[in-house]
């Protein structure tokens, strides 16, 4: 009964060692990209927005208790 529990534990254990060793802990993911960070290169420059609140694209509230409007979903008449 007892040697069960302890292999069940030592299985835990060893698996959640495993996954720590296997992902690197965090740490040298951390590493990696402290060195990479700092101003974005000059080709990025042109895709970053502006911090602008125009830049926020507004969409009016939904009005939720209308009922929906289907007629954009049906086929088009054939000519």
């Amino acid at each position: 009964m007892h040697g069960s529990a302890r292999v069940r534990v030592a299985a835990v254990l060893g698996g959640a060692l495993l996954t720590l060793v296997a992902c690197g802990g965090g740490g040298a993911a951390r590493g990696r990209t402290s060195a990479a960070a700092g101003p974005p290169p000059e080709v990025l420059k042109p895709l970053q927005v502006p911090p602008s609140p125009y830049y926020i694209i507004y969409s009016p509230p939904v009005n939720l208790a209308k009922q929906a409007d289907t007629t954009a979903h049906a086929r088009k008449p054939r000519r």
